[in-house]
């Protein structure tokens, strides 16, 4: 048994992490600053890594890197959003979250097509729940029509 609840947001699209930088405050932007010096690299696409939430109204903020597509969707595309749902319920399974909220991840400036983010975003933690019996609430927080009709057709099949 698992909960799915879709909220539509009205923010821009400039990015999910430009917009969560503005509202949070400075210390989250220097918190993954801070991640980053310690493990030296640039954060990889289809990870997770979570930090205080600061300003925001929550208490932690998991931080994924999409995949970026650029020409035709592939199969390495898909698997690394797949990646980045599976981490980002891991790391809130592994700090004891009891919610969590997924933004459409990549369907913004990284072009990830609509239709089949969601598709992958929805069977993810629908496999998810079943495989690990969580009771975790997820929410899916949408930007347009367009996206609030296909979570709600997904969801809903």
């Amino acid at each position: 048994h698992f909960k799915l609840i879709i909220a539509k947001r009205t923010d821009d699209r400039s990015g999910m992490e430009n917009i969560i930088g503005s509202k949070s405050g400075i210390r989250l932007r220097l918190a993954c600053s801070e991640l980053m010096a310690k493990q030296g690299h640039e954060e990889p696409a289809g990870q997770a890594k979570i930090t205080p939430a600061y300003n925001l109204p929550a208490k932690y903020v998991i931080h994924t890197v999409g995949p970026i597509v650029d020409g035709k969707l592939n199969e390495v595309h898909k698997e690394l959003l797949r990646s980045c749902y599976r981490s980002c319920l891991a790391c809130a399974e592994e700090n004891h979250l009891t919610s969590i909220a997924f933004c459409c991840i990549s369907t913004g400036v990284f072009r990830f097509p609509h239709e089949e983010a969601a598709k992958i975003a929805v069977e993810e933690v629908k496999k998810w729940f079943l495989e690990t019996g969580s009771q975790m609430k997820v929410i899916f927080d949408v930007f347009s029509n367009e996206d609030y009709a296909i979570y709600q057709r997904l969801l809903n099949a």
